[in-house]
């Protein structure tokens, strides 16, 4: 007999019903940081990363260290360069310039943003229109740098993304009538900031612009039928997208730059 907390259970009896009962099985780190953070935000950091690993490892394979992943070919390919895309027709690189970034600092800064703003965002549009709204504000960055920034100078960062995410939460902070007076103080903080050197302005606020275009979208095609409702607001997203795409690849870089 085994000795239990209201006298003795025998051991056969114990052994049958500890095998009745279902065991907890440990979640594994990925599914759990989904369940937490929602599967697009934590596929996102995923995603930039990995990223900023195979630039380092790029950059490791060239005789420089792995903190300046910035002079890596990996990060040279990709980074945004407006001229290369306007006269060497290498268009790929008006979004996978927001999957790079320059330096583990510029990494963690962003990524720690995304974590903060993504989830409630993610929450309240819903992962596919999330994602969306997220690709928009990346091109809208690239578009505002390719029409005004500085044509031989490379760019990079999920920055114009993260502020179109601001701009998203604006706009439904405003449709809810919730006070936008915390989030305004964060975004003219964040404005400030973007006049730093080496900080780009324009990406930060075509981002913003973009996102904001993106959500309005979103909110005024929201009472759709429920069957067309995502229909329209995918074409919806996609039709911005491919306009903004478009006026970055159509507009020439030295008509704009140089006021001609």
């Amino acid at each position: 007999m085994t000795p239990a907390a209201v006298g003795f259970q025998c051991p056969d009896d114990v052994r049958a019903g500890n095998a009745g009962v279902r065991r907890a099985r440990p979640v594994p780190r990925w599914t759990a940081a989904r369940r937490r953070f929602g599967p697009v935000t934590a596929t996102l950091v995923a995603v930039n990363v990995a990223v900023f690993v195979v630039t380092a490892v790029s950059a490791v394979s060239v005789g420089e260290g792995p903190l300046e992943n910035w002079r890596s070919p990996v990060f040279q390919e990709f980074s945004q360069v407006p001229v290369l895309v306007d006269v060497f027709g290498q268009d790929w690189r008006l979004i996978t310039g927001a999957f790079l970034h320059i330096g583990i600092t510029h990494l963690l800064l962003n990524m720690l943003s995304l974590l903060v703003f993504g989830p409630e965002l993610e929450a309240r549009l819903g992962w596919w229109r999330y994602l969306g709204v997220y690709l928009v504000s990346a091109l809208g960055g690239s578009v505002a740098i390719q029409l005004f920034g500085e044509p031989g100078r490379p760019v990079a960062g999920a920055s114009a993304a993260l502020y179109g995410l601001l701009g998203a939460l604006g706009v439904l902070m405003l449709a809810a009538r919730q006070d936008l007076r915390g989030l305004l103080t964060l975004l003219a903080i964040n404005v400030v900031i973007s006049f730093l050197p080496g900080v780009s302005l324009l990406g930060h606020l075509g981002g913003l612009v973009a996102g904001v275009l993106a959500t309005a979208l979103l909110v005024l095609t929201r009472r759709a039928l429920q069957r067309r409702r995502a229909v329209v607001q995918g074409a919806g997203l996609l039709l911005l997208a491919a306009v903004l795409v478009t006026v970055a690849l159509v507009v020439p870089v030295p008509v704009v730059v140089l006021g001609l």
